[in-house]
Parts: C-alpha cells; sequence; structure tokens
C-alpha cells in the first residue's frame, strides 16, 4: 500500500492552475460555456450540507421503490399463480433495464447538470413505482405488465447513481466529497431496512399493494419538494442543443473518450470498481442462503439486518476520515488508496474467515465486518473517478457501473456453480476473496488523482466537451 504522503493544501500546481485559471474556449458544442461556468460554481457549506440531507433521503426511497418488489414476490406469485420461473423473470428483468441507461444518464448529467435528471428519473420511477399495482390487476397477463414495468424501472433507476457522480464533481469542493457520497450511499442500506421492516409489516396488515402505492408516493414527493425548494421550480429543462448533438462535435468526443480510455489511471477505476460491484452482488446474493444452508436454526433477522446496521456508520466515518485526511494536507491519491485498501484489501481478512468452521455469532460479526468494510469504497474508487475526469464523471461512472453490474451478474452464476461443484461454501468466499485483491493490486499500481479528461498539450488546458 502506497505511504500517504502529506503536502500543503494548494501544493498541487495542476489542480491550482486549473481551479483559477480554466476557461473555456470556442471549442465544443453550444451550451459547453455555460456548463463549465456552472460547474465551478460550488455549493457553500450549508447548501451542501441540505443537498446531501435530500440526496440521502432520495436514495433511501429509491431502494424502497427498488426492494419493493423481492419484498411482495411471493404475494404476488401466490395471486398471480407464478411459477419460481416466472418470479425469476420478473425480478431478473430490472437488471437488463438497469444496465442500458447507465452511460446514458452520466453523459445528460455532465451537459445538462446531474440534478435535473435526478428529478426527471425520481418522478418516473416514483410513479411507475405506484402505478404497479394497478398494471397488475388490470392487464390480462399479469406476468407480462410486471416483467415491463420491473424492466421499466431499471432504466429509469440506472441514471441515478451516475447523475450523483457528475452533480457531485460539479459543485462539491474536492475536500468534502467523501462525506457527501458516503452519506448519501448510506441511504442505500437505510433503504434497504426501512422497506425490509416497514415494508413487511405493511404487507402484513394491508397487502402487497400497499408497499408500492407508499412508496411510489413518497418518491413523488420527494421529487416534487426537490423542485419546489431546492430548484426554486424552474422546470428541468432538457434541450438538443445542450446536449451538443453535432456532428464535428460527434467527432472530437470520440477522439477525446478513446485518448481517455487509454490512460491507466482510468482503466484501474474501471477495473477495480468492476472488481468491487462483483464481490458486493456476490455476497448481497447468497449471504441469506449461506446462513440458511449452515445455521438452519439462526433467526434470519439477525443476519438480514445487523450487517446493513454495521454499514451505515461504517460509510458515514470513511467519509469524514476521507475529508479529514485532505483538509489535513495529505496528499489525495494516497487518501483514495487507503480508503480502498480497507474496502477490499482489509475486508478479504475476515471474507477469508469466512472460509473456515466457525459458530454462527462469529459468521455474523465477520460478514457484518466485511460489509462494513466495504462501504470505504464509496471514499476511494467511487470518488477518485471525479478526480481524474470532472467534466465527465457522470458518464465515465456510467461506463464503471455498467460494467460492474455485468459482472457482478456473470460473478453471482459462477458462484453457485462452484458451491454446487465443491459442495463448499469456502470455494465462494475464496473467489470473492481473490477478486477483490485482484481489484486491489490494480488500484494501488495504477490509480491517480490528477485530471486527465485535459489536453496537456493546450496552454489553457481546455476540459474535454463530450
Amino acid at each position: 500500500m502506497a505511504v500517504i504522503q502529506k503536502h500543503g493544501k494548494n501544493s498541487s500546481p495542476d489542480l491550482a492552475f486549473h481551479k483559477e485559471n480554466l476557461q473555456p474556449d470556442n471549442i465544443g458544442a453550444p451550451g459547453c460555456h455555460k456548463k463549465w461556468s456552472d460547474a465551478h460554481s460550488n455549493w457553500p457549506r450549508p447548501v451542501a450540507r441540505i443537498w446531501t440531507v435530500v440526496l440521502l433521503l432520495g436514495t433511501c426511497l429509491l431502494y424502497c421503490a427498488r426492494v419493493a418488489m423481492p419484498i411482495c414476490a411471493v404475494s404476488m406469485a401466490e395471486k398471480f399463480n407464478w411459477t419460481k420461473r416466472e418470479s425469476g423473470m420478473v425480478l431478473g428483468s430490472f437488471f437488463w433495464g438497469y444496465c442500458f441507461t447507465q452511460v446514458f444518464g452520466g453523459y445528460v448529467s455532465d451537459r445538462v447538470g446531474g440534478e435535473k435528471v435526478l428529478l426527471l428519473s425520481a418522478a418516473a420511477w416514483g410513479s411507475m413505482t405506484a402505478f404497479t399495482p394497478i398494471l397488475g390487476h388490470l392487464c390480462s397477463q399479469p406476468i407480462f405488465s410486471m416483467t415491463l414495468a420491473r424492466f421499466l424501472m431499471g432504466l429509469l433507476q440506472g441514471v441515478h447513481y451516475p447523475s450523483l457522480a457528475s452533480l457531485c464533481s460539479q459543485k462539491v469542493v474536492e475536500s468534502e466529497r467523501g462525506f457527501l457520497m458516503s452519506t448519501v450511499g448510506s441511504g442505500s442500506y437505510l433503504g434497504t431496512l426501512v422497506i425490509g421492516g416497514v415494508g413487511s409489516l405493511m404487507l402484513d396488515l394491508y397487502g402487497w399493494e400497499s408497499v408500492f402505492y407508499v412508496s411510489g408516493l413518497l418518491s413523488v414527493i420527494w421529487a416534487y419538494c426537490m423542485w419546489k425548494y431546492l430548484l426554486n421550480g424552474e422546470g428541468p429543462i432538457i434541450t438538443l442543443e445542450s446536449l451538443g448533438n453535432g456532428g464535428t462535435q460527434s467527432k472530437r468526443s470520440k477522439r477525446h473518450w478513446g485518448r481517455l480510455l487509454k490512460q491507466p489511471a482510468v482503466c484501474a477505476v474501471i477495473v477495480t470498481h468492476l472488481c468491487t460491484a462483483s464481490t458486493f452482488f456476490t455476497l448481497l446474493s447468497w449471504l441469506p442462503t449461506f446462513f440458511k444452508d449452515t445455521f438452519p436454526d439462526a433467526k434470519g433477522w439477525v443476519f438480514n439486518v445487523i450487517p446493513w446496521l454495521v454499514a451505515i456508520p461504517s460509510s458515514l466515518f470513511s467519509g469524514c476520515l476521507s475529508d479529514h485526511l485532505i483538509c489535513q494536507g495529505f496528499d489525495t491519491t494516497s487518501v483514495r488508496k487507503l480508503m480502498q485498501f480497507f474496502s477490499m484489501g482489509v475486508s478479504s481478512v475476515f471474507t477469508v474467515l469466512l472460509c473456515g468452521n466457525t459458530t454462527f455469532p462469529w459468521a455474523v460479526a465477520f460478514v457484518s465486518a466485511t460489509m462494513g468494510l466495504t462501504t470505504f469504497s464509496h471514499s476511494g474508487v467511487s470518488l477518485n473517478v471525479q478526480d481524474l475526469a470532472p467534466s465527465c464523471a457522470g458518464a465515465l461512472f456510467g461506463i464503471m457501473n455498467t460494467c460492474g453490474a455485468f459482472s457482478g451478474v456473470l460473478m453471482v452464476y459462477f458462484s453457485g456453480y462452484l458451491i454446487e461443484a465443491t459442495g463448499s461454501w469456502g470455494s465462494m468466499f475464496a473467489l470473492i476473496t481473490t477478486v477483490n485483491l485482484m481489484g486491489l493490486f490494480t488500484f494501488l499500481a495504477f490509480a491517480e488523482a490528477r485530471r486527465v479528461d485535459i489536453e496537456s498539450s493546450r496552454v489553457r488546458h481546455n476540459s474535454i466537451h463530450i
């Protein structure tokens, strides 16, 4: 692991030069000049704190809406006489839609602002969630309407995290990004806990429809409040001109993206995020089965709740620690590597401990430590993309997330094959450890925090336009 080096807060000549001298030139699509002037008007700290709370709540509601279908899957299968294969088809259709809009959502966010994309998508997926029971009852073939609804949910929610990355890179100063992204990221764990507890209670008392109605309406209300009070009621207008669809611009974009994706630091964040996402999806998918098979008499709520309760404060702590180290003058690259070392390196120690024979309390403790340390990536690789390419952080994060989602599904399937072939859960945990260490070594070797989305040959260091 790289040694953390301390330097003065303004000791980076490139960073100081860009902050003071970066000016748009006449190259680029119409609308680029306005975007880049806006991108360098960072939120004041009180405004950033308000946005942090709002985005935390939005991410919590995002997961409430996302997990509503898995929570209600058994009741819906009984209602509509679905087989397990049909239930799996409905649940799996979300993933395919989720992958397709990652890059597009990030691209649009980089061009017009992440807050606009977040607002439009939240209003859309919130409405879709609320109308899901109606579609199920009105359609003569509920399996098709629910599969389509789930696919559209994936399409609409796929833009959320790339939009967050774009918004954070444009509006939040470097020394405060860790707190915002780690706090907002903890909303996913909070939402999973809320819908798992409150949603299950509503399911028993009022039926499966109530889970969709409440989570969908709350999401729409959140979007309205964000539009009314944070965006001052201004319409999120997205025009073709603002997206920069000129032919000359398109050719320039391809050249710049080709140069960007050849940078070792960019390849490192993509590979590392791919490894992080793959191992996280695998743990998320197989841990409940692991506990049920290994400890059949254990209480389900213990291993389904405690790891997420640990993950929330762990995520918040990692963000605060990251920002504190940067404010103290430590090198940004070293801080990002340190956070990723905890996320993939230290967590692997506890994953390896799960390979042997252990008691239920120790297994819960090891899993909780693993999930808690994994959240440190919110202040590691997830933020590093904003260090490298703030002008196109949303689109680049979309590429990372798409790769991570596809590889995650493949690793979940491969893990199931290993478990069945070897008859041991240790093979899955060994695979997770191996993938984690591969991603960690890649990040430690090639990660940087300097900007690479700029033309080094230009005196003015103009930004890449996409």
